[in-house]
């Protein structure tokens, strides 16, 4: 039967899902499918594994003097229903921190938005630890994040991919880059690391990690030295050009070259090829990960724009697609209007604010959708934060990291278990309809639709949940029905196309307060009180701290595992796991270091242990630990990383890390 991948990549693939006596048996792609075409990766065909396994959870758990106990839906509800009335009533509702994530797609995932602001509005987390500083960038710059549609890729003479593996991460448009060069199109990946995409590319221009804007600063000033840029855009759809070329003024091209340890030659080289349009940019998640990580994004739209490479066919600064999501009724499905108090805290500081709260302090905490112990940044606070609290809920489909900290964990379904659709708002702009294929769950495993529908009875706001799932589903659809997208289409043909611009900003009417694209963001100057560009490094680097930069001089990466979409399937992988600690091959040369060496990693707040593999061609003085490991298996790698916010506050810092390394 036709399905969706659940998972929230790039991707969001069309399965083809085989059943057998209410069991899933295989997963295959849907050749149907009008992106993913019959083509799926290695994470999307392990949900069948993880459907099937036998370390599911099958049954409510309580933790009795340090020993989890299976007790009964009923008394696991009635329990938690009762301490969330007690702590509203002695503390307020902010006293209950909901901590949520999103690894796991679905648009009905999004339901506890909708239980905690009946309930009153709890402290909920803001901010990303993907993609939230270059999505609060475009926002300044353009007025909201979007991406062209896939196929315009066949359009560019030249496209540059920035900080971005889509062997690894996209592999549909790899795909789509293959074709794109046998049709003549010129590819060029910059990146510290020479992976599976760079190998394909014409040329490969490795960089410092971090230093990112930094090259773009250096390319525009270039293209503005040789006459290239494109006037007319400038001129008439812009803001604020002029502080950009006073900013570019006070630096020299030689100082940019050694900053970022690009050469001069490269950087003019990417002049021209921006100049020579269309020229497309396709921007990853990584290089926004700094504290200078929102100055980042906007200097490469800067690049962009002054190119003239923004709303053209073939162009575009493609970072991500948020008018996809934004197709949905997303207020009518969570009533934000039900809140009568609400707090925030960042998703990247919610250890330290769990810790220092007041007024009221957070007594309960409820995990939905995430594994914060692994993912988090500064995995040694958040336990402090997580064990600190009177009461720790954990729905999950395993024992996590995270549900071995609980008091309560109760046990969810998987995708193929419920009914759902599902998108990605990184890629293309089509709906996936994901059925409910598997009948009976293993155990007593519940949707979380179903969890949330009970506590709410209990709590006293039932009828606020007392619908039908195609009814929930309808509601999420009610702005398409009006454009004769409905349900029914949607079970029908197992995809919708939602209405997006295929080439955002062809109008040339951007979203910002001046209506045009803003060099200097005015929202940015509301916001934060400066809404200029900047030459901003990051936190730990030799320009910004040279004695930290002295004790720890390797740059640390954490990117994502190739077969487990954070955290999710270290579990289920079989056979011997532990970290592997991927090294510029000057490190390995500097202190005499061998492929398979035991190694110690470290900075001030932690340690990882693991063996040595040596990159040949990455960027010196880089070491990249795949991110998401378990303890069990030597992890995680964010006992390394920083909890600090990014420039703009809306992302994490977790590759603003510099790190030792020892050979043990």
């Amino acid at each position: 039967m036709k399905a969706s991948c659940p998972l929230n990549c790039w991707d969001n693939c069309g399965f083809l899902v085989t059943v057998e006596n209410d069991r899933v048996t295989k997963i295959e792609g849907d050749p149907d499918h009008p992106i993913t075409k019959g083509k799926i990766c290695g994470r999307g065909r392990m949900l069948e594994t993880r459907t099937n396994s036998s370390d599911r959870l099958l049954y409510p758990l309580k933790k009795v003097n340090g020993r989890f106990e299976q007790i009964s839906w009923e008394q696991a509800l009635n329990e938690i229903a009762a301490k969330l009335s007690e702590v509203k009533e002695k503390y307020g509702t902010t006293s209950v921190l909901h901590s949520h994530d999103y690894s796991n797609n679905g648009i009905l995932k999004n339901i506890d938005q909708r239980f905690f602001n009946c309930y009153g509005g709890v402290t909920e987390i803001y901010g990303s630890l993907c993609w939230g500083s270059g999505i609060e960038a475009q926002k300044w710059d353009f007025g909201n994040a979007l991406s062209h549609e896939p196929h315009d890729l066949f359009n560019s003479k030249n496209i540059i991919i920035w900080g971005r593996n889509v062997a690894r991460t996209n592999m549909h448009f790899y795909e789509n880059l293959l074709k794109a060069k046998k049709q003549g199109a010129k590819l060029y990946v910059i990146d510290p690391l020479y992976n599976a995409t760079a190998k394909m590319a014409d040329e490969h221009i490795t960089i410092k990690p971090g230093m990112d804007g930094i090259l773009a600063a250096g390319v525009i000033k270039e293209i503005l030295r040789l006459g290239l840029e494109d006037r007319a855009f400038i001129e008439e759809f812009t803001y604020g050009f002029s502080d950009l070329a006073h900013l570019l003024d006070g630096i020299s091209l030689k100082k940019i070259s050694e900053m970022t340890e690009v050469s001069a030659e490269v950087i003019t080289m990417l002049a021209r090829i921006y100049a020579d349009k269309p020229s497309s940019t396709f921007m990853g998640l990584g290089m926004q990960r700094y504290k200078n990580g929102g100055n980042t994004i906007r200097l490469i739209d800067a690049l962009a724009a002054v190119s003239g490479n923004v709303g053209i066919p073939g162009g575009g600064a493609n970072y991500a697609n948020l008018q996809v999501g934004q197709s949905f009724a997303f207020e009518e499905l969570t009533l934000p209007n039900r809140r009568t108090d609400t707090r925030q805290f960042s998703i990247m500081k919610q250890a330290e604010k769990v810790l220092t709260a007041k007024g009221p302090e957070i007594r309960m905490i409820i995990v939905t959708c995430g594994n914060p112990l692994t993912q988090v940044p500064d995995s040694t606070m958040v336990e402090r934060a997580f064990t600190s609290v009177e009461t720790l809920v954990v729905i999950d489909q395993f024992m996590t990291d995270t549900a071995k900290l609980a008091d309560y964990v109760l046990p969810a379904t998987t995708a193929f278990e419920e009914e759902d659709f599902y998108y990605s708002s990184m890629y293309h702009h089509y709906v996936n309809y994901g059925p409910k294929l598997v009948q009976e769950a293993p155990g007593e495993a519940k949707s979380d639709l179903w969890i949330w529908t009970q506590l709410a009875s209990l709590l006293g706001f039932g009828a606020d949940f007392d619908f039908t799932r195609d009814e929930w589903l309808n509601m999420a659809l009610k702005p398409l029905q009006e454009k004769g997208m409905t349900l029914e289409s949607l079970k029908k043909n197992g995809t919708l196309e939602l209405p997006v611009e295929k080439i955002p900003w062809q109008n040339r009417k951007f979203k910002t307060p001046t209506g045009k694209f803003e060099f200097t963001s005015i929202l940015g100057q509301q916001k934060s009180g400066s809404g200029l560009l900047t030459l901003a490094v990051p936190d730990e680097s030799k320009w910004s701290n040279q004695e930290h930069a002295e004790k720890y001089p390797y740059n640390l990466l954490t990117i994502h595992p190739l077969r487990s979409n954070h955290s999710q399937n270290y579990h289920l992988l079989g056979g011997q796991i532990k970290p592997k600690v991927e090294v510029a091959k000057n490190i390995a040369e500097d202190l005499g270091l061998i492929q398979g060496d035991e190694v110690r990693v470290w900075n001030d707040r932690g340690e990882i242990k693991g063996a040595i593999s040596i990159l040949p061609a990455a960027h010196p003085n880089t070491i990249n630990i795949d991110e998401g490991i378990w303890r069990q298996f030597g992890g995680p790698v964010n006992n390394l990383t920083s909890s600090r916010e990014s420039d703009n506050g809306l992302g994490s810092t977790l590759y603003d890390c510099l790190v030792n390394l020892e050979k043990i």
